[in-house]
């Protein structure tokens, strides 16, 4: 099985990527192929925007590079920061370019909060949003509340709360995506028969 971590901001003093990159060590640490798609890698101009067209080739290439990223994953998982009381800016218009590629695929969300709440308003728009891709949102979220803190500057977890609560919604995603995954390879199997 294949994961794919997108990451949902680009900001300097960013912190959430953080929490991208823990989950990636974590995943490859249980034999799991794991892409991490970073948005900050990977700029996009705003959907439906004019483009600078000595860019557009470079657009071009790297809309048909996260596509085909995203598609060969068979469960995503979004990580983002909350700002003012959502999901970031970066993520939305990043979910603006691409639609089959989420269809019926396990989506996990990972948010995270310089606050107690650890972006629960973010994660809780997100499931929706996940819904809306024609995709299937892992009911367990991350949290990840107190960011400026939570990590040390080597991407390792300060506390073993952490380390539970990534492990709790490692394991529910894990077991929500293979299950999803076996039905998809024994329908595949009963079509080529």
């Amino acid at each position: 099985m294949r994961i794919a971590i997108l990451t949902g901001s680009v900001r300097p003093a960013r912190k959430s990527h953080k929490v991208a990159y823990y989950l990636k060590e974590q995943l490859e640490e249980r034999n799991t192929v794991t892409d991490l798609i970073d948005m900050r890698n990977n700029p996009l101009p705003i959907f439906g925007s004019e483009t600078d067209t000595d860019r557009q080739s470079e657009f071009e290439t790297t809309i048909r590079n996260i596509s085909d990223r995203l598609q060969n994953a068979d469960a995503i998982i979004f990580v983002t920061p909350e700002y003012h009381g959502s999901f970031s800016g970066v993520l939305k218009n990043t979910l603006e370019y691409f639609w089959s590629e989420f269809s019926k695929k396990p989506i996990g969300v990972a948010t995270a909060s310089s606050g107690k709440m650890g972006g629960i308003n973010a994660s809780s728009q997100l499931q929706h949003v996940v819904l809306s891709l024609g995709a299937y949102p892992v009911p367990l979220k991350l949290l990840v509340p107190g960011i400026d803190n939570a990590f040390d500057e080597s991407n390792k977890p300060r506390n073993e709360q952490l380390k539970k609560s990534v492990n709790k919604f490692l394991n529910e995603f894990l077991w929500f995506a293979d299950a999803i995954y076996r039905k998809k390879e024994q329908q595949s199997y009963r079509e080529s028969a």
